[in-house]
């Protein structure tokens, strides 16, 4: 299935509805208020946790966790799906607590960052993350220990 039939994956008014909460989101000033907001449409956020003009996934928001603590990055973009040519996929992203996750980082499909991560700035996150790592590059790749 293509991108072209995507109203086939997930409701129209679903898709609609997570877009307009999270483009609104990327520039309301109160961090407080956009966590609520992201938790309305299912993004499962911790205490204390910021983030700066980001953009989520639109069509599954429900399977990104963001842990205690942890910041996520001006314009980092966290995809739940991915559409193919002839075909589709999906899987849950886990920010573990107390990460730093750069600016202008993109998140794929089925990755989890563990606890006390660092993830440098305009990095690719195409695969799961240990604990305590500091990690970057395309595709990201371990850097050292945090």
């Amino acid at each position: 299935m293509s991108v072209r039939n995507w109203g086939r994956v997930r409701g129209v008014w679903t898709v609609m509805r997570n877009f307009l909460v999270i483009s609104l989101c990327k520039v309301l000033p109160d961090i407080e208020f956009k966590n609520v907001l992201y938790r309305r449409v299912g993004i499962k956020i911790g205490k204390d946790v910021t983030i700066m003009g980001s953009s989520f996934d639109i069509f599954f928001p429900e399977l990104i966790e963001i842990g205690d603590g942890s910041t996520v990055g001006a314009f980092t973009v966290i995809l739940t799906h991915e559409f193919e040519n002839d075909s589709w996929s999906r899987g849950k992203i886990k920010i573990g607590k107390n990460c730093l996750i750069g600016a202008m980082t993109v998140i794929l499909p089925g990755v989890e960052i563990g606890d006390n991560c660092t993830i440098a700035s305009y990095s690719l996150v195409n695969k799961s993350i240990p604990p305590n790592t500091f990690a970057g590059g395309v595709p990201v790749r371990p850097l050292g220990k945090t």
